[in-house]
């Protein structure tokens, strides 16, 4: 009997590749739609969904991997934030997001219990966490390419052919 392949490179590239579609659609979205305000929604903006992706990232490594000793980036303002500033920002929590999923790989696959995780609704293993990450940006980014046509800024096909092409993504990173 053979041993289980060791998948710490494919999950970490996973991790890598998904922030960089992320950075890929944030890097092209037009400046005019940054403000838009969201249909049925106008109190909210595509910029604001753009920072609620870094956001988000910071909270689950504040809550999963500050406990463990992973460094916890700043918030960004949602309503002021700019594309080049988001950027740089999305690469701080991505490195965040690969300290969790390593401290779980360390850890036999299971990112270990801390304090601050009360919700208790995600299993902690690191196949869980990725995915579950991964289905959170990957619906933020269909929302902002559909707000872009529903707001008359429909992104080119070549960028939202661009959010697909993983293995050029990967060659990025």
């Amino acid at each position: 009997m053979s041993s289980p392949p060791d998948l710490r490179d494919t999950i970490l590239g996973a991790w890598k590749t998904n922030n960089r579609v992320t950075v890929y659609l944030i890097e092209r979205i037009p400046t005019g739609l940054w403000d838009e305000k969201i249909p049925a929604s106008p109190r909210r903006t595509i910029r604001m969904i753009a920072g609620h992706l870094h956001n988000a990232r910071r909270m689950w490594i504040r809550t999963l991997g500050k406990q463990h000793g992973v460094a916890v980036p700043p918030a960004v303002d949602r309503f002021k934030v700019k594309p080049k500033d988001l950027t740089r920002a999305l690469s701080q929590s991505s490195a965040g997001v690969l300290g969790v999923l390593q401290l779980g790989l360390q850890n036999g696959g299971t990112i270990p219990p801390s304090a601050a995780y009360v919700w208790r609704n995600l299993p902690l293993d690191v196949g869980h966490v990725l995915t579950y990450l991964i289905a959170h940006e990957a619906h933020h980014r269909g929302q902002i390419v559909m707000l872009a046509r529903q707001l008359g800024h429909r992104l080119p096909a070549e960028v939202t052919n661009g959010l697909w092409h993983w293995t050029t993504r990967t060659r990025e990173t």
